[in-house]
């Protein structure tokens, strides 16, 4: 199973920076704006529209409040991929979110690290990022 770590720095404080991420019925809004375009929640399970029209369907596995975590799983038996994120205080400021993804066959990986970085790119325009990383 091939691993992929981002790290994204954004002005946002840490607490403002997990609101938006743990509302997930509403990341088209809140999180990663032109990059989700519309998200449906029933139950444990939301399904999620991206920009390129591409619909996942998606299990939320865990939310945790104290250490600011959320993980979730993608539905689908061609694919397993499983992913987490995590918010921390920046350094002089704002928040470091950190998003890790796994995801099998090690083949799909490429295109995951695609849309994650897409991903990336919307929720720094979102958040605010004026800082590098």
């Amino acid at each position: 199973m091939a691993t992929i770590h981002r790290e994204i720095l954004v002005d946002a404080d840490v607490d403002a920076s997990w609101a938006a991420l743990c509302d997930v019925g509403a990341i088209q809004e809140r999180l990663a704006r032109g990059f989700v375009v519309g998200t449906t929640l029933e139950g444990d399970h939301r399904t999620v529209t991206f920009a390129g029209g591409i619909v996942v369907r998606e299990r939320l596995i865990a939310r945790d409040d104290v250490r600011r975590r959320l993980a979730y799983a993608v539905v689908d038996p061609e694919v397993r991929h499983h992913a987490s994120f995590q918010v921390f205080p920046g350094d002089g400021g704002g928040s470091r979110i950190v998003w890790i993804t796994d995801v099998a066959p090690d083949s799909a990986a490429p295109r995951f690290a695609g849309m994650i970085d897409t991903g990336v790119a919307a929720i720094r325009r979102t958040l605010g990022a004026s800082r590098q990383e």
